[in-house]
This record gives structure tokens, sequence and C-alpha cells, in this order.
């Protein structure tokens, strides 16, 4: 029961367990949440929200514990079960059929019929454009999906749990690829929704939207159950220690080296309708941020000069020596590593194992006889697994099981077993908690400390500020700025963001701050 309103709460679980094999997902998870509020569910990457999620949602049936949902006790065994029940979840990347339009999404499997059990698609769009006028927005319900921005998929969502009466609505990290002016619209529809007396459940790594949005916070750690608070009497230092079980007091843990001789010089580099003249170094021992609002051309400049994409002018040396356009084998062999920002598609194979991936670059060394053992591999990967810390209990692991954090060492693994003289890593720390984080902003102030190059791009402002020796701003394609560390501040970072040729690129500087920092 509810100590505050003495009634049950929607949602109940207590000292639920989950393993999978060996390794224990949930030691102790714990969440109850009331109508009509908005609860926070916070953890680091592994702290085992995703399992517990998965439990309400119908994926994982919990080995032991109590789910009563609604004062009823319950136990899914599919996902359709849960959204009968009235469990909705949206998740960070929605999953609509492209080719199928807005209002057949929402009504996938139960779209109303007229005689002859003939689809009613006149009552199909009434009702979907009922649902997105109580939301507040404006989606043709007849467009098909294809080609709608991250946010609009997640109205749509929303607008589907809205269609089935859901009571509990689960919103897993939805603000990840949101601007500000998106996330905002989210939060005013999930104000409304918590008005109407649904109960939601938020999970952010975001601490700041946590307490601008949410009324109560559920702390786990390690698979077992915190403590929840009331936002109003938690402060984001405290709620951060919960999460880490210890004082951050140093998320960017900069160790002040002296730069080197030159690694990366890029000249006059040129992309038809990409980006135009683009120029800079980075040197042994420094970490250089490329910053700029997104869309500006930072990751499509990196891939070109790791020679992913090619270029129509311009020249890309490493160490002196030229690298030749569109052969990233030979950026490889010349010392180059590209850790990117999409670590599920692009950076790993998420379907091999943990000792698979790290090996990925190296197997030829590995090789005896044309073959390689298992033996061989895990030896081999076990000291850049132990390096990085890798949370996991057997080199064998599938990447696809392990927390977001985890991939990212793991991606970051693999580069590095290949020993480079250059870094670059596009948004190191892009959806991962923020003792990760920190982990993370430490390994790469070790590397450069070490005598690495390090290219860093960044959508957050505060990482670029706290960990970048140097500071290269790129806006619409073109460098319009370079800052050393101590000339680097907010406004003029987002100045030069934002700023084109002396003409201002249509947003403000708070506007380009918020997007930036999102």
């Amino acid at each position: 029961m509810s100590a505050d309103s003495g009634t049950a709460p929607v949602l109940e679980l207590r000292d639920v367990t989950k393993n999978f094999g060996p390794v224990a997902a949930l030691r102790s998870g714990r969440l109850e949440v009331e109508a009509g509020s908005i609860h926070a569910f916070l953890g680091e990457n592994g702290a085992g929200k995703s399992t517990l999620v998965k439990v309400v949602a119908g994926v994982h049936r919990r080995d032991s514990g109590v789910f009563r949902f609604q004062g009823n006790d319950v136990d899914f065994s599919s996902t359709a079960e849960s959204k009968d029940a009235g469990i909705a979840v949206i998740y960070q990347e929605p999953t609509l059929f492209p080719h199928l339009s807005v209002m057949e999404n929402i009504f996938m499997g139960r779209q109303p019929t007229k005689s002859g059990r003939r689809i009613d698609y006149a009552r199909m769009y009434a009702e979907a454009q009922a649902l997105f006028t109580r939301l507040g927005v404006a989606i043709d319900p007849r467009r098909t999906a294809d080609g709608l921005s991250i946010a609009d998929q997640q109205v749509i969502e929303i607008a589907k749990a809205m269609s089935l009466d859901a009571t509990l609505l689960v919103m897993d990290e939805p603000t990840a690829a949101l601007s500000g002016v998106e996330v905002e619209r989210l939060f005013t529809i999930a104000r409304a929704l918590r008005d109407e007396g649904r109960a939601l459940v938020f999970i952010s790594h975001r601490i700041d939207e946590v307490f601008d949005l949410c009324d109560t916070v559920t702390v786990m750690r390690d698979g077992e159950y915190v403590d929840t608070r009331q936002i109003a009497e938690v402060t984001p230092d405290q709620v951060v220690a919960l999460m880490v079980g210890r004082e951050v007091s140093d998320l960017f843990p900069k160790t002040e080296t002296e730069a080197g001789d030159v690694v990366l010089e890029v000249e006059g580099l040129s992309s038809l309708g990409t980006f135009h003249d683009v120029s800079f170094s980075v040197r042994a021992g420094e970490i250089v941020g490329l910053a700029g609002l997104v869309g500006a051309g930072r990751s499509e400049i990196a891939r070109a000069v790791f020679g992913i994409d090619g270029y129509d002018a311009g020249s890309v040396r490493l160490s002196g020596k030229r690298i030749p356009p569109r052969r990233p084998t030979a950026s490889i062999r010349a010392g180059m590593a590209l850790v990117p920002e999409d670590r599920r598609q692009q950076g790993l194979v998420i379907d091999q194992s943990v000792a698979r991936n790290i090996a990925a670059l190296i197997r030829t060394r590995l090789t005896r006889l044309g073959l390689i053992t298992s033996r061989a591999e895990n030896k081999a990967v076990a000291p850049w697994a132990a390096k990085l810390e890798v949370k996991t209990n057997a080199l064998d692991m599938d990447a696809s099981t392990m927390s977001g954090g985890n991939q990212q060492k793991v991606a970051i693994a693999k580069w590095l077993s290949t020993e480079p003289r250059l870094l670059i890593i596009d948004e190191p720390t892009r959806g991962i908690d923020v003792g990760t984080k920190s982990e993370v902003h430490r390994l790469l102030s070790d590397l450069a400390a070490q005598g690495m190059a390090v290219l860093m791009i960044s959508s957050e402002l505060p990482e670029v500020l706290g960990m970048a020796d140097r500071v290269v701003v790129v806006c619409e394609g073109r460098v319009t700025a370079e800052f050393d560390r101590s000339e680097a501040t907010p406004e003029t970072v987002m100045h030069a963001a934002t700023h084109v040729g002396g003409h201002e690129a249509g947003a403000t500087l708070a506007e380009g701050v918020e997007e930036v920092t999102a």
C-alpha cells in the first residue's frame, strides 16, 4: 500500500531476481509507481534497470520476487499480455513500420472495421487525429512513418499507448536523440498524461531532466535496489552518489600534458555539399575537441579523415605521411583508429562475443597455420578488457547482453588493441551513465598523457570544455574558430557554432547551448 495515499500503487515490484545463466542481472529489483505521478528510475549502465523494465514489459519472466499491477499479482509471459493489461513501453528508438501510415502504426492489429470486416479508414483517421489533438501535436495520420523524426516517432508511440488506454507508460531514454525544443514538447505531453491520472516511469542519464520533470526517483546499483526519494527532498549530487556508490567529484579528470609533435594534419579538406576547406591538426599528448551543432558536419569530417568517405580536395597526413582517401585499411596500418558514434550498428558485431569483438582488428596476428583458438583470442584480449574495466564475467558473453557503457568500453578496447597513434572518438559518452562517463574521460586523459593524439567529437558542450586542450568549432561544414583550453567558454564556442561569415545562422545562443548539451 502507498504510504502517501493509502491505496495500492499502480506498479509494485519487490525483491525481483533474474539470472541469465551464471550472470545475475537482478539481485533485488524494486520499483513502486503511483497513479498521477512521474517516477524517475535511475542507475548506471548495468544496474539492472533495463532487465526490470523487460520484466514489466513481458520480455523476460522474473525468477522470484513480487510483481503486482493495479493491486493484482501478475506474471506476464509475453509483451502482448503486458500491453493488454495496460502497460506501454516507449523505447529510445521507436520501432514503427516505415512504409505504413501513421494511423496504421497506431492501430496495428486492431484496426476499426465496418461491414464485411473491411478496415474503416475514415474512423481510424478520426480517432488518430483526436489522439494528436489531445497531445497538442500536428502530425498527419495519413502520412507514412518513413522519414519522421525520432521525436515524432515517440509521439506516435505515446498515441498508440493512449489508444490502448494504457495505465502505465515506461519511457526508456526518450530524450537521447532529441533537441531542446523536442524535449520540452515531450515533457509537456508527459505532464498532461500525469494530470490525467496515468503513471509514468522515466529512465534517463540526464539528471537535470529528472529534476525538471519527475516527482519521485528510485535508484538501483549492481542489480540491487538502493533507495527511493521525493525529488523535492534530494539534490542532484545526492542522486549521483546513490547511483555510483561514491561521490563523483571530478567528472572531467583532465591531466595536463605538454603537446608533442603534430600527429594528424588536415589541410583544405572539402567534400561538395558536406564540408569545405577544413584545416586543423592534432599533436601527440593532446585532446582536440571537434565541437558544433548537430548537423554541422563533424562526423562527416571524421569519416573522411579516416577514409570511410571520400573528399574532393585537400589532404590528410599522419606523422607527415599522406593518407590516401577512401582507404580505411591504410589508415589503420598507419596508426589511426576510429570509434564511431553508433557503437551498436558500426562499432561492434553485436551478436558476437566480447573477445571476438576486441580481437576483430588483430586476428591476423593470432592465427597459426590459418587457425585461431579461443584460448589465443582470450589471452590476447584479456589485458584490454581489464584495462578498460569491462564488467563481464566471461569474455565469451555476447556484446548484445551488455550495458551501453560496457559496449562502449569494448568498442574502445577493440581499437586500442591496434596500438594507434591517433584515436578519433565520436560521441564518446552518448547514452552511458555518469559513473561510466567519468571512467571514459579518465581513459582519454590517460591515453593523451601517454602520448596518444586524440580527436574527440562531442555534442555535449561541458564534455568538450572539460576534456579538450584545444577546441575546433565547425558550423555548416566550415571551421569557424579554434580556441585553446583557456579561451574556450560556453559563450565563445556557441558564438562560433552559430556564426558563419559574420552572420548569425538562425539560432539564438540559448537555443544553441540547449541543443549542444542535449
